[in-house]
């Protein structure tokens, strides 16, 4: 039975529609006609019962007629016949129905009264009604009290009371009837003007489902509900193309991270592969050149290992944030850096200061600690690596200035995206506090082209010095550890005034950290080493 509903039930939105619509109207429409029947019929029963309480019938003075007992043969011959439809009958003083009656044709229809006056069960004054004689229409009936103890009962018949009630019945039927066919045909009409911006998102989406990635869903419709729908839909949309388009990328870098990581592994396999085919394929080679090649074949394994150690690194800083939290004094942290820099690159001058907020007051800060929240080796490896860059692609004599400190950030200003400012890191939001150490160096400086690069892995700067070092991995892990960090590692650019790298981190009041996170031993070296230039 439930499928056979279910089958019956419409499966459209349409014909839902419609046909709830219809329902609705139809038993609107019947609800009121009943009540209207209901107050006709009982707004006719009381005039009818109005016309027996005012009609006062005449009652004959044949004394035999009334006192007496009539038997029902003399009936017809007793009876007065009254020019209308009321009908008058006598119950004696004993309770006897008389057979006299006044009103009617000789077996003409009557009210089926009861020969006991005991079983009319009619109050004084109040009607009742009764079926008829010959099956019709019901009488409705009163009774009142006549002279000596009699009882006088004056009838009259409902039959214009019950043809007006059928004829309203079939007109409501028809009414009806013509609501629900002018709900179909009307209803149809207005639902389907009224989904037609609805039909035309269907399409749209149809259109998309099937491949058409760039079409949007028209919003003609205000603040309709399928304005809001196709709003939402588009919003769903763009998120949605942004992720394709980002996973394309994706899988672009991948591709291009793959080709890049192959060609560097195969320069180093290939020398190894050379060299170890030379010794096996050249057994009697002089001691001099078998250890040049075995110096060789120890400098590319070398390589390779710290190739292979960087593309290590740099996926779990992608997967994994800094896991060893801690208070860092960065001032400290920068004049360690700058000591073990400076011993590979003595012909550099390496110098140390406070960071100087030319964005907003213009002041000098002080040189004072300055703690930032995070992981003491990766923050290491970071300054590390900045300095390291520095001194590897610019040319001897060249000063690099280390500046530590901490501003807020301001729109528009460091730690935001800007001209002249390159990031693989999100910029962030202006009003936060930072610590910020700057790697300044007075070289040649970078190409706008090279800059907006710099943060690709494999990547290299055109020139031949700065594409004979290194693998191009030193900033994208600088970079990826920042941004675990919560920072951002940023460079800007001044065409040949050299080169200013920032990281900037989180900053958080010593004194309020101290008591939920580990304290880390402090450097040793807490100012430049002897012999770094300042």
């Amino acid at each position: 039975m439930r499928q056979r509903l279910r089958r019956l039930r419409p499966r459209s939105l349409r014909a839902r529609l419609v046909l709830g619509t219809t329902v609705l109207a139809t038993a609107a429409v019947l609800l009121c006609q009943t009540a209207g029947l209901v107050v006709l019929h009982t707004w006719l029963t009381d005039q009818v019962d109005g016309r027996l309480s005012r009609f006062q019938p005449v009652v004959p003075q044949d004394q035999e007629g009334v006192g007496g007992r009539t038997t029902a043969g003399e009936a017809g011959r007793n009876t007065d016949v009254l020019p209308s439809d009321y009908r008058v009958y006598f119950y004696d003083s004993g309770g006897h129905r008389l057979a006299r009656s006044l009103g009617g044709d000789e077996g003409g229809a009557g009210p089926r009264l009861p020969s006991s006056e005991s079983a009319l069960g009619l109050r004084n004054g109040r009607p009742g009604t009764f079926a008829a004689t010959d099956g019709g229409s019901a009488w409705r009936v009163i009774a009142r009290p006549g002279a000596d103890g009699t009882r006088v009962v004056v009838a009259l018949p409902l039959e214009e009371v019950d043809e007006a009630t059928v004829r309203m019945l079939w007109f409501s039927l028809a009414v009806g009837v013509a609501v629900a066919v002018g709900v179909i045909l009307f209803g149809s009409l207005v639902v389907r003007m009224g989904l037609r911006p609805l039909a035309g998102v269907e399409r749209t989406a149809r259109r998309i489902a099937d491949g058409e990635l760039e079409l949007c869903v028209p919003d003609r419709h205000g603040v309709t509900e399928v304005g809001h729908l196709s709003r939402a839909l588009n919003t769903m949309l763009d998120r949605l193309r942004s992720a394709l388009h980002r996973a394309e990328a994706s899988e672009q870098r991948l591709r291009h991270f793959l080709a890049d990581a192959g060609h560097e592994l195969r320069t180093p396999l290939t020398s190894l592969q050379g060299f170890a085919e030379l010794l096996v394929q050249e057994p009697e080679m002089s001691s001099e050149r078998r250890h040049e090649a075995q110096q060789l074949i120890v400098r590319n394994a070398e390589r390779m290992s710290r190739l292979v150690d960087s593309l290590s690194q740099l996926a779990k800083l992608g997967d994994v944030p800094a896991t060893r939290w801690q208070l860092v004094d960065l001032l400290s942290l920068a004049a360690d850096s700058i000591a073990a820099v400076a011993v590979q690159y003595p012909d550099r001058g390496i110098g140390l200061g406070a960071l100087t907020d030319t964005e907003g007051d213009a002041h000098e800060a002080e040189l004072d600690v300055v703690d930032a929240l995070g992981d003491a080796h990766q923050l290491t490896q970071i300054l590390f690596n900045l300095l390291t860059n520095a001194c590897v692609h610019t040319a001897p004599g060249t000063h690099v200035h280390v500046r530590v400190g901490t501003l807020r950030i301001r729109p528009n200003g460091r730690g935001t995206d800007g001209e002249g400012r390159a990031s693989g890191n999100p910029p962030l939001a202006p009003g936060t506090p930072v610590c910020v150490i700057e790697v300044a160096d007075d070289g040649t400086g970078l190409a706008a082209s090279d800059a907006r690069r710099v943060f690709e892995r494999f990547y290299r700067a055109g020139s031949a010095q700065r594409a004979a070092a290194g693998s191009g991995l030193g900033l994208a892990i600088a970079s990826s550890a920042a941004e675990a960090h919560g920072g951002r590692l940023e460079l800007d650019i001044r065409p040949g005034e050299g080169c200013t790298f920032r990281l900037l981190l989180p900053y958080r009041p010593t004194a309020g950290s101290a008591e939920h996170v580990e304290k880390g031993p402090r450097p040793l070296l807490s100012a430049p080493a002897a012999g770094v230039g300042g």
